[in-house]
């Protein structure tokens, strides 16, 4: 039986090819997202490694909740110097700064454009960085830059190099170019070293250390040299090992690794299950053509358990086979994966691409099972052949009991899931969103069971218009859509799932664009919004934008946190003059003008939940420790713009670094344009400038680029659904090829062979859509509803639009799917055709 099962796969290679095209799509997906996984996360851990290879012992100041280091003495500096078993002692300091190229763009990505201290030893070297030319700067003038950030900008030793810390870049010398392990311009970014006391000055204080490095004397362990430096710490700071904080931050990039896997494993989920519908179609398909083979290995003896294993064995066969390829090809996913990244901004670590025997393992199991089990029920019903249709041609149909028993299952699992998800959009918020997702599941589930059933009602609508607009070619396909159910069901079934996906997420995405749409237009009332690219932004950017001419108003803002009465709240420090001018906000009581007074407005949900109101005087605290009251002036509508308490900067200004500013919003007359307010920002590296729509794309612009990605992981699971239609309509011509010889021999011609084949299709791909939109339409609602209290102006957005494109390309996907087996049926030979078993 095993050599009689390899016989049958080599003898249905051309039938079999679509089911190993989409076993391997769907094995390279989960292979490809755990190779990329652990390429990741390997990557980052010996990224880890490196950068405190050179670091014995590091001690940190613990900062408190609002991002401040208290920063480590000179005194204390001195005494871990001192203790025995300390070599060297370097103290660090490091905060952001970024290099601008001649142009005046940014060299690096953003956010992990860092600056840090040169700390020279006895022996005039940082072990932490190796010149390659000139050496560490000595002197306020001076910078030494990392060889990427060198060689992208051109600069040479002597060079003068433009730095920004925030607001206008400054001038120094280059006085050295260095490599580095270190993680920030490993991922991207770019590293400028100063001289010790002006970095203390610019990222902290003088005199004062955010961290220090300590190397080991010969003959001290690292866990020893720790526990030395720990007893002369203050109670604020910590020595750690350099492999305890590599360990911290390879654990740190595996969790990373763990949540971004997990999400890419739930897409390859989907795309393995519509693999299934594939499969026990094509082998359902394959044993209704074997139908005397079958009969006549019972008849000489098989027995029914025989006949299971065989075709399992054939299902085996090709999941050892497909596993392979998907492996190979899911090498070749991660590998590009990597590479996307690198070209969308972002930067891993280099390093090999890592295939463990996990990987190897699970891309072996999942293909061998995912076709096993799907190839089951068809093994089975091939199993039950009886040895008497050896003589015919007939095989056994699905008996009126069995799809009672389907039907009746389908409509109780449809309605429970229906129930579920209704009851999940009534709850609302998280819990509610869970539950919603449990009733999706069931609802999904009872679904397909029920296509079959669904499919002659619902086909049974086309069929006048199939009969008028394509007399006999249309009702052919018409009747021969609905000739066997069940494979109609899971041909379509493939299909609604992956379209049930896109159109829920759809729908979501949609009614979030109109959200963001009305953020934009109601409540940001500014032209241009300024915003800058990691080096943030200062007081000077705000004078700058003031002297444009034809500019109404310039209203910052300003980041912050704040404790008010007893809770932590954050706060938007705003310029209180011209703030009305740039954003509206709806007042619920008391009035916007008292910013200028110094008073507060607070969300109306935030007041809510701490019974306050307008005319109360509360007491706060700055992130500075000091203590103050402060009455709240007005109450406004909670929205995602603003943060839910604003103050006046007057406010904030005594207690915070100016040099927080987030974003600053600019109204003008009419008469000024971008090109002008970019002009008088230009020293102002990283520093842009957004029109209406950029404005739309910052408060929307996560959500576009997330429904983007999610639409560009479910494509793979569309593309198995489109081999599927194809596989179908292949096996179904070859299954029907006397019908088709006799329609040819009776005066059909081969356009309407073509023609019938084509529409069969059509009407095989537009009810699964049908059925996925359909169901899709009601998962984004429940989505929306459950969530609606997250949504600012929330109001469910059915894009009527998109779902119509969607059936126009189910339509164009029929069609094409149809080109090779319409093909193939328009050119068989009639009387061969007719005379074929």
């Amino acid at each position: 039986m095993f050599r009689t099962a390899l016989r049958n796969v080599l003898a249905h290679k051309a039938r079999l090819l679509m089911t190993l095209l989409a076993v391997i799509l769907g094995v390279a997906f989960v292979s490809g997202t755990l190779i990329f996984s652990d390429t990741y996360k390997s990557a980052y851990g010996s990224q880890a490694a490196k950068s405190y290879a050179h670091v014995d012992v590091q001690v940190m100041e613990n900062t408190d909740y609002s991002g401040e280091n208290p920063g480590i003495s000179r005194k204390t500096f001195d005494e871990i110097a001192r203790l025995g078993g300390v070599a060297e002692a370097a103290g660090r300091v490091e905060g952001s700064a970024s290099v601008a190229d001649k142009n005046g763009g940014l060299i690096g990505a953003g956010m992990l454009n860092t600056g840090a201290n040169f700390a020279p030893g006895k022996s005039g070297k940082d072990g932490l960085y190796e010149f390659t030319d000139g050496s560490g700067p000595t002197g306020p003038g001076q910078v030494a830059l990392d060889r990427g950030a060198a060689e992208k900008g051109g600069y040479h030793v002597g060079d003068t190099v433009p730095v920004a810390l925030t607001g206008p870049a400054k001038t120094y010398r280059l006085s050295g170019i260095f490599t580095t392990e270190n993680s920030s311009v490993a991922e991207g970014g770019s590293l400028v070293l100063f001289d010790t006391p002006v970095a203390q000055r610019l990222f902290l204080r003088p005199g004062v250390y955010q961290s220090v490095t300590v190397t080991a004397a010969p003959g001290v362990s690292s866990s020893d040299l720790a526990a030395t430096v720990g007893k002369v710490l203050p109670d604020s700071a910590k020595a750690k090992t350099g492999r305890q904080l590599a360990d911290e931050e390879a654990k740190m990039a595996a969790s990373d690794a763990l949540t971004l896997g997990t999400l890419l494993l739930a897409f390859a989920g989907v795309a393995l299950f519509v693999s299934v519908f594939l499969i026990a179609n094509t082998f359902t398909m394959l044993a209704a053509q074997r139908t005397r083979e079958l009969a006549l290995l019972r008849a000489v003896g098989a027995s029914r358990r025989q006949v299971t294993r065989s075709v399992l064995t054939e299902a085996m066969v090709i999941g050892v086979v497909a596993s392979a390829a998907g492996l190979g090809l899911g090498a070749a996913i991660a590998a590009i994966a990597r590479s996307a990244v690198d070209l969308g901004g972002g930067k891993i670590p280099d390093g090999p691409l890592t295939v463990t025997s996990t990987t190897v393992l699970v891309a072996v199991v999942v293909g061998v099972l995912v076709t096993m089990v799907a190839a089951w029920l068809p093994a089975r019903r091939a199993a039950k052949i009886p040895p008497v249709a050896a003589i015919g041609s007939a095989h056994l149909p699905a008996t009126t009991k069995s799809l009672v028993v389907r039907n009746s299952l389908g409509g109780i699992v449809t309605l429970l899931g229906a129930v579920i998800v209704v009851a999940g959009a009534g709850a609302g918020g998280s819990s509610g969103a869970k539950i919603v997702g449990l009733g999706a599941f069931f609802a999904v589930i009872g679904v397909i069971v029920l296509i079959p059933l669904l499919s002659r009602p619902v086909i049974a609508v086309a069929g006048p218009l199939l009969r008028r607009g394509f007399g006999i070619s249309g009702r052919l396909a018409g009747q021969n859509a609905v000739r066997s159910p069940r494979r109609t069901g899971a041909t379509a079934s493939a299909l609604a799932i992956g379209l049930t996906l896109v159109s829920g997420l759809t729908v979501l995405g949609a009614t979030l664009g109109q959200s963001a749409d009305r953020i934009t237009n109601d409540i940001v009332k500014a032209d241009y919004m300024v915003m800058d690219d990691g080096t943030g932004l200062d007081a000077s950017t705000v004078a700058a934008l003031r002297k444009v001419e034809g500019v109404r108003a310039v209203s910052q803002e300003q980041g912050g946190l704040m404790t008010v009465g007893r809770s932590m709240q954050q706060v938007s420090g705003v310029t209180a003059a011209d703030f009305p001018k740039t954003i509206h906000l709806t007042v619920v009581s008391g009035s916007l003008e008292t910013l200028t007074k110094g008073q507060m407005a607070v969300a109306d949900d935030v007041a809510r939940s701490n019974g306050w109101k307008a005319g109360d005087t509360l007491p706060v605290g700055y992130e500075d420790s000091e203590r103050g009251r402060l009455t709240v002036g007005a109450i406004f509508e909670s929205n995602t713009v603003v943060s839910p308490v604003i103050v006046s900067t007057d406010v904030l200004k005594p207690h915070e670094d100016e040099s927080r500013i987030l974003w600053i919003y600019v109204k003008t007359d009419g008469s000024t344009d971008a090109k002008a307010l970019a002009d008088a920002v230009a020293g102002h590296p990283g520093t842009t400038v957004g029109d209406r729509q950029a404005i739309r794309d910052h408060f929307n612009g996560d959500v576009d680029t997330t429904v983007n990605v999610l639409y560009g992981l479910l494509a793979i699971s569309l593309v198995i659904a489109v081999l599927g239609v194809v596989n179908t309509l292949a096996m179904s011509v070859f299954e029907r090829q006397r019908e088709v010889g006799m329609l040819r021999a009776v005066g059909l011609d081969r356009r309407g062979v073509t023609r019938m084949i084509q529409l069969e299709a059509v009407v095989i791909s537009l009810f699964g859509a049908v059925i996925g939109l359909g169901l899709g339409a009601f998962l984004g609602w429940a989505v929306c509803e459950a969530t609606k209290a997250d949504i600012p102006g929330y109001m469910l957005v059915l894009p009527w639009g998109r779902f119509g494109l969607f059936l126009l390309l189910a339509a164009l996907v029929g069609l094409l799917a149809a080109l090779w087996p319409a093909r193939s049926a328009a050119r068989l030979n009639m009387l061969t055709a007719i005379k074929a078993e």
